[in-house]
């Protein structure tokens, strides 16, 4: 990776933080903590990795990408305006009746999401049918799935990966935001999904364990992905709960709330300076 290519990364990933805290701000509901831990995936997703057509979002050789975490759907959201699936100013109708961006991802309404999704555990189940459809159809478009790292105390989310063992998915991408933290708080004292890497290799799985915030590490690890052969690939990313914006960092309180208008123009204060940052670099 170029130190342009990295550069622009850095500044998609801070644009689409700043999407978050708008959208959450504006429906004053919403989970940002989730959506800033995973922005840099969806900046590098959207930005790099996936095979897919803005202008014509229901393509049939586009990669599919499923969120199965589905209230981080703001970060999603984001992700999907920078790309220009939809206008940016659209963010500010999250939850809004009539709009199209509501609280959980929903394929119907928003161009670019693939699969409507929100309880957990459910997401990861239509991606390996994705994949394993993509296999008997003899298509070489790939299929990528957020989980959290809360949603592994789902036992779907386990049948779902002993499926895509079985079947030789290798053209699955499963991706774990690990935070450490859920909305009743630590995931290790709420129910204990470690050790994930041990447990995701027992299933069949090959495995990567990355810095979620290091886009070096992430191209890496979606190279391997994409060399691996008969089987489901996991990258396990760890990453900091409501990343860069200092109050949010690592506090389980902001799960599953929005700023008011006080912490909404100190986040957007911190992420336009780190935008400036970036941009000057």
């Amino acid at each position: 990776m170029t130190t342009n290519e990295k550069k622009q990364l850095m500044a998609a990933a801070c644009i689409v933080r700043m999407g978050v805290i708008k959208g959450t701000h504006a429906a004053k509901a919403g989970h940002p903590g989730g959506s800033l831990s995973a922005a840099d995936l969806f900046a590098y997703l959207y930005e790099k990795e996936l095979r897919v057509d803005p202008q014509n979002p229901k393509w049939e050789e586009r990669d599919r990408f499923v969120l199965s975490k589905g209230h981080t759907a703001p970060g999603l959201y984001a992700a999907l305006a920078l790309r220009g699936f939809f206008p940016e100013e659209d963010l500010l109708t999250l939850r809004h009746i009539g709009s199209h961006l509501q609280g959980h991802p929903n394929m119907n309404l928003t161009p670019g999401v693939d699969m409507s999704t929100g309880s957990l555990g459910q997401g990861i189940s239509a991606a390996a049918g994705m994949a394993l459809a993509a296999k008997y159809q003899g298509k070489d478009c790939r299929v990528y799935a957020l989980l959290g790292d809360g949603e592994l105390q789902e036992g779907q989310v386990w049948e779902a990966f002993m499926f895509a063992h079985h079947y030789r998915l290798d053209n699955l991408c499963v991706i774990i935001d690990n935070n450490g933290l859920q909305i009743d708080g630590s995931v290790e004292k709420v129910m204990s999904p470690y050790p994930i890497p041990e447990k995701l290799r027992a299933f069949g799985f090959e495995v990567a364990e990355i810095d979620g915030h290091d886009f070096d590490q992430m191209e890496a690890a979606f190279a391997k992905a994409k060399s691996t052969r008969d089987v489901p690939f996991a990258i396990v990313m760890k990453t900091v709960k409501g990343k860069d914006v200092s109050y949010m960092e690592n506090q389980a309180g902001w799960h599953g709330k929005a700023p008011n208008d006080e912490e909404y123009e100190l986040a957007m204060k911190e992420l336009s300076a780190h935008l400036a940052e970036v941009e000057g670099m």
